[in-house]
């Protein structure tokens, strides 16, 4: 009951900041105590401060340089304030976990999933925020030919690193939460190559999901090519992909997929 409570107040005011920030929608706001709540109630401090790793990161990178950004991040559905749906998509599978550590997994299988599942989004945020920026124009992951920036599925070598970056960044807080604990021994360096591994790997799950399967929408007045349901003021119009499968359920498999790698490696 107290780390709830704790998990209560630290993740309601996280959110009034980010929601302060218009990093956050008003049912964004409610999602993140939820998410936070729960994980920093079942799972304790180090499984919360990772989950901060990505809000925090992820927050600041989707104001850096967002004027450059411009058009071409108007057809992401990652980008800008994250509502309810965004909350879950990225923190509801690590809550998931947070719980079921306390009733059927065992709690080092669990936080090695949960690991992989924070790289994933954190590593997936990066390459978004950044690989936006890149000065080449990416390329589809099922041809290789180029696509323009913006394209779902599209990957840039600026992208990449930042996702593999955005992933280390959690392994590394991991690796220090874990030395710090007093688990020094077996653990040393196994936190940052399942991060990273489970990371990229579950970010490039995202890149193929939405490259063959996610479902996509065209503006009727420009033309592009987009995650969102409106674009230019306008309804967008369905394209191609299974109508069930948004960016949303995407996140999901994607940093399921992570997670399932990461604990492989870190529970060898």
């Amino acid at each position: 009951m107290y780390l709830l409570l704790c998990g209560l107040g630290a993740s309601s005011l996280v959110a009034w900041l980010g929601y302060q920030k218009a990093s956050l929608s008003k049912s964004g706001f409610w999602g993140a105590v939820l998410v936070g709540t729960l994980i920093m109630g079942f799972g304790g401090a180090l499984w919360f401060i990772l989950l901060m790793v990505f809000f925090i990161s992820g927050s600041a990178l989707s104001h850096f340089q967002k004027e450059q950004k411009g058009e071409v991040a108007a057809n992401f559905a990652k980008t800008g304030k994250r509502d309810f749906g965004q909350a879950l998509a990225n923190g509801g599978l690590g809550s998931l976990l947070a719980v079921l550590s306390h009733i059927i997994i065992p709690l080092e299988v669990a936080f090695g999933l949960f690991l992989g599942v924070m790289a994933t989004v954190n590593a997936d945020t990066w390459a978004t925020e950044i690989g936006v920026l890149s000065k080449s124009n990416p390329r589809s992951l099922l041809s290789w030919d180029e696509v323009p920036p913006g394209t779902s599925g599209g990957v840039s070598l600026l992208g990449t690193g930042a996702a593999a970056m955005g992933a280390l960044l959690v392994g590394l807080v991991a690796q220090v939460g874990l030395f710090l604990s007093g688990e020094t021994t077996q653990l040393i360096g196994r936190p940052l190559v399942a991060a990273l591994l489970g990371g990229v790997a579950g970010c490039f799950c995202d890149s193929i999901l939405g490259a063959t399967c996610q479902v996509m929408f065209q503006c009727p007045l420009c033309g592009a090519e987009t995650e969102n349901r409106e674009h230019c003021g306008q309804k967008t119009l369905y394209y191609r992909g299974f109508k069930w499968l948004d960016n949303d359920i995407v996140n999901l498999l994607a940093s399921a997929a992570g997670g399932t790698v990461a604990v492989l490696v870190y529970c060898r």
